[in-house]
């Protein structure tokens, strides 16, 4: 059994009726990468946020409602873009495999 939490961190105290999350998992064949970076850019490619994965490979934005890119950055891997988009009330899963 592999050690990748499926999903993102747990939701237990996040209002979501009232957050647009993003969340998810960065994998590489199909272990938890840790120590990687995933960023946030809005819909023309800015940067507006950048958190760390955790030791289980997880992350989580809460971000305004509308379509982003979440740029991953991770060892020994080329970046991996994917397109995501938030909304109010939704959690949006984000598996990342690099």
């Amino acid at each position: 059994m592999c050690g990748a939490i499926k999903g993102g961190p747990s939701l237990e105290g996040v209002d979501v009726a009232n957050q647009a999350v993003i969340q998810g998992v960065v994998t590489r064949d199909g272990e938890p990468v840790g120590n990687a970076y995933v960023r946030l850019l809005d819909r023309t490619g800015e940067f507006t946020a950048e958190v760390p994965t955790s030791a289980t490979g997880q992350f989580r934005f809460f971000a305004a409602d509308g379509d982003w890119t979440l740029r991953t950055l991770a060892p020994r891997a080329e970046s991996v873009d994917r397109s995501v988009k938030a909304a109010k009330g939704v959690v949006a899963e984000v598996a990342v495999a690099v």
